[in-house]
């Protein structure tokens, strides 16, 4: 198969077209290389296989429509390129509508004028629900969990977009669900919620698993935004890359959904327990910090998975305790991947 993947060489992508190269199909990745990490990514991907790379901007509409019409016998889509941080989007959130909407818009229509039927995964976020303050939060055993949902946020949830990149992402959402709609394209749009693995280079404003593992191995500062009870339904990267298989493989059952895709409510974890499971594995306390909450920062997340259970035939497999061992182990065997100016800032 050919499978052509935007944002292909940040985390999600190399990961996702890694896979698909060692199983002999050949990957088009799509990235403007602006994301820290990216080009030691493209470098450990091209003596994988049958790889092309393009270096563009999912904002240049008229050159991604050419390039999609280059390759319009293509028999999957990715569309992973995004803009990936709250942060960035409250202090530069024309740039951040530019890449998540227009960008994700730019995707679209590359496709409809190129007339490709094959389907299209788009990585959407859980911030399309909004801080959900009307659900009620109580606090156990440490950490914050809803006082009802005992099976996380389901997709019948109302959308409500809380900060530019919630309604960036947001937008995108629901144009991918309206353009199988109005024009018939496969698309199949993916609520994921906290996505870690290899190949991940966190930031403190995005990526908090693989941040914490790094900075906590090369003795960086780190900083707890709120009070470290939030907790995330966390997934592995190779759960997810299943997920995506599932629903490529699940044909018409799958189009024009949306299906939230995270760990669920057996893969919960909280910053706090995270710096605790740290400390065991370096034997001695870790050093943080406390900062004010952020905007758009949900106190509890936690997807309700049961519709991709049930129409894609998938579940996790790695479990909070198995997925953390292996990024800790990763980031030890690859620390000197971090020690650019750029990848170790605070």
């Amino acid at each position: 198969m050919k499978i052509i993947i935007t944002g292909g060489a940040g985390f999600i992508g190399s990961n996702a077209a890694s896979r698909y190269l060692q199983l002999g199909h050949q990957v088009v990745v799509i990235d403007n290389l602006s994301r820290d990490g990216v080009r030691k990514n493209l470098e450990w991907l091209r003596p994988q296989g049958s790889l092309e790379f393009v270096q563009l901007d999912i904002r240049e509409g008229a050159s991604l429509a050419q390039l999609f019409e280059k390759h319009r016998g293509a028999d999957r889509v990715l569309h992973l390129a995004a803009q990936v941080a709250v942060t960035t989007s409250v202090v530069s959130p024309r740039e951040d509508f530019e890449i998540n909407a227009l960008g994700t818009f730019n995707v679209l229509e590359a496709m409809r004028r190129a007339d490709m039927q094959v389907p299209v995964i788009y990585s959407s976020t859980n911030k399309v629900y909004g801080e959900m303050t009307e659900i009620g939060t109580v606090e156990k055993n440490g950490r914050y969990a809803y006082a009802t949902l005992p099976e996380g946020v389901s997709e019948h949830r109302n959308l409500d977009f809380h900060s530019p990149y919630g309604c960036s992402k947001g937008a995108a959402d629901q144009y991918v669900i309206d353009y199988h709609r109005i024009y018939g394209l496969k698309t199949i749009c993916f609520r994921q919620s906290c996505i870690y693995g290899y190949r991940q280079f966190g930031a403190e404003d995005q990526g908090w698993v693989a941040w914490f593992m790094i900075a906590s191995q090369l003795r960086r500062p780190i900083t707890i935004y709120g009070d470290g009870k939030q907790v995330r339904d966390i997934l592995f990267i190779d759960d997810l890359l299943n997920a995506y298989d599932c629903a490529f493989e699940a044909g018409d059952r799958a189009v024009g959904r949306a299906y939230n895709i995270g760990g669920g409510p057996g893969n919960v974890l909280s910053l706090l327990e995270l710096i605790a499971y740290i400390e065991k594995r370096q034997n001695g306390k870790l050093p943080f910090d406390f900062s004010d909450w952020r905007p758009g920062d949900q106190k509890v997340f936690v997807s309700d998975i049961r519709r991709a259970q049930t129409e894609l035939g998938w579940t996790p497999q790695v479990d909070c305790e198995c997925g953390l061992g292996l990024l800790y182990d990763w980031v030890a065997r690859n620390l000197d991947l971090f020690t650019e100016p750029a990848l170790v800032k605070a």
